[in-house]
């Protein structure tokens, strides 16, 4: 598109980035003789999509505000919307990490300035962190991105029944699907502050599942341990963010933003020679944040039922954002093909033949960590969920879910977002609730066996036979478990062993 003019009056000048469903360039505004950045749609996306690029232009568009990326205009050129945004110069939020608490101060204080602003206009943003967050060379905070933001009357993070976010800066009741408020921004500021003051994440694991139970259950280890020198009041304002409950946490952005101006720096001899050093780097542009630099999501599929996956190939063939690279029978096979093509992204089934998904899913990890997981299955038992995502899996999608969501699903996981489909979420959310996960590391291989024997159907006889031991012994050992797990008889605690995952369906039929 470079050289074309959009609608007789936007020049497109440069390149500046690509993503899973947009590119966006440098241009020029000839009526007003101003660059601004031009945000074009991709070709051939879906309905999803587009409504999602709506949003953000309906959503920035109600915005008028210095510490929030301006929208100028909205338009579309033959079949492909575009955005005219503000074109800002600087460098990402995360290049300033860690810095020196009255930088953070201050940054904070602007952050919650726009954020306040956008939560009195009835707009929740839910995707704060640094990546969405800019700082030009005067010391402005920009907060971009709009895609994902919801009214305040909205119950749900997108659909009904998904997740979507960066889990890292997930609030709990965004963790657990609950109704949002404005109080999930002030959450993630929280977590953005931190990591900005300590140089690390208040919550961080390579298991998705355990990233999730931080963010609902586990309290912050206080930033002073980690850099002694923090004023206590900017350590109090930060944990007061974190607090797990929404109304423990500031009663309104604006207030936490009262609260950091009285320590902040601002145009400070601090955050002037935090920019000053800054200036050394070539300024970056990035309108398009966590942006790939080739648009097309190379996908290697891993399925045993061919006919399923060739139409499945074939479909996301279709889209000129999507090409599949290699086809796999099971387990084994997908590895080769990883280790050969190194894809974006493995779009695998659980139950396969041989060498399952399951069990490929730690070295995946350990081998070809860029790699992103998304797990497309027709399982959608508590413990396949919180298997895969312990393992590795950045998302879990029932294969009863549409073609629409599954493409943008895959876009979704590739941007770096967490992606639990409709029918996956709930069954998450409840697990994280209900039980921690040490529950099932306290049951040791008899315990399983025993619950795993009752839940077969077997007497006690009998499953002291299969695992030759004695029958007084496994008697002695049920009495404990059925105290373990809360349960009545011995039919209940192995219906209970199976909703919480501690034992699975499919070991009843080996056993």
């Amino acid at each position: 598109m470079l050289g074309q003019k959009l609608n007789n009056r936007y020049e497109i000048l440069e390149l500046i980035g690509e993503g899973a469903t947009a590119a966006v360039y440098r241009g020029l505004d000839h009526r007003l003789e101003r660059v601004v950045a031009i945000k074009v749609l991709l070709p051939y996306v879906d309905s999803t999509t587009r409504k999602r690029f709506q949003r953000e232009a309906l959503s920035a568009a109600r915005l008028n505000h210095a510490n929030i990326m301006a929208i100028y205009d909205v338009g579309e050129e033959g079949d492909r919307p575009y955005l005219v945004i503000e074109h800002i110069e600087g460098r990402p939020l995360h290049s300033f990490i860690p810095a020196a608490p009255p930088v953070v101060a201050e940054f904070g204080r602007q952050i919650c300035q726009a954020l306040d602003y956008a939560h009195r206009k009835g707009l929740i943003h839910r995707d704060i962190k640094p990546a969405n967050i800019h700082i030009t060379p005067t010391g402005q905070v920009k907060i971009m991105d709009f895609g994902l933001a919801i009214s305040g009357e909205a119950k749900r993070l997108t659909a009904a029944g998904r997740i979507i976010g960066t889990p890292a800066y997930l609030s709990p009741e965004q963790a657990q699907g609950f109704p949002l408020t404005f109080h999930t921004d002030i959450y993630s500021t929280g977590v953005v502050l931190y990591e900005l003051v300590t140089g690390v994440l208040p919550f961080d694991a390579d298991d998705i599942g355990v990233l999730l139970l931080q963010q609902v259950k586990k309290q912050p280890k206080p930033p002073s341990e980690l850099v002694p020198d923090i004023p206590r009041s900017l350590e109090r304002t930060i944990l007061k963010a974190l607090e797990k409950q929404p109304d423990g946490r500031f009663e309104s952005a604006g207030a936490m933003a009262t609260a950091l101006a009285a320590m902040s720096s601002r145009r400070s001899q601090t955050v002037d020679v935090v920019l000053d050093e800054q200036t050394d780097q070539a300024p970056a542009v990035s309108p398009l944040p966590e942006t790939r630099q080739a648009a097309v999501i190379r996908v290697v599929l891993a399925d045993d039922h061919r006919i399923l996956r060739t139409s499945l190939a074939m479909y996301l063939n279709d889209h000129p954002s999507i090409e599949v690279v290699g086809e796999a029978d099971d387990g084994a096979q997908a590895l080769a093909i990883l280790a050969e093509k190194q894809p974006d992204l493995l779009l695998l089934d659980l139950n396969m033949p041989g060498t399952s998904g399951l069990d490929i899913l730690p070295e995946v990890r350990k081998s070809w960590p860029d790699v992103k997981v998304l797990v497309l299955t027709g399982r959608d038992e508590d413990a396949y969920i919180m298997r895969a995502l312990r393992a590795g899996a950045h998302g879990y999608v029932l294969k009863t879910a549409s073609e629409e969501e599954l493409v943008q699903a895959v876009r979704d996981v590739v941007d770096g977002h967490l992606i639990l489909g409709r029918g996956v979420a709930e069954r998450v959310v409840q697990g994280l609730v209900t039980r921690d996960t040490s529950e099932a590391e306290a049951l040791t291989d008899l315990d399983r066996a025993i619950l795993t024997g009752i839940a077969a159907g077997l007497t006690n006889e009998q499953i002291a036979s299969r695992i030759n031991i004695d029958s007084q012994l496994v008697d002695a050992q049920l009495m404990t478990l059925i105290d373990q797990v809360g349960a009545k008889t011995r039919t209940e605690a192995s219906l209970i062993a199976l909703r919480q995952g501690l034992i699975l369906l499919e070991d009843l039929h080996n056993f």
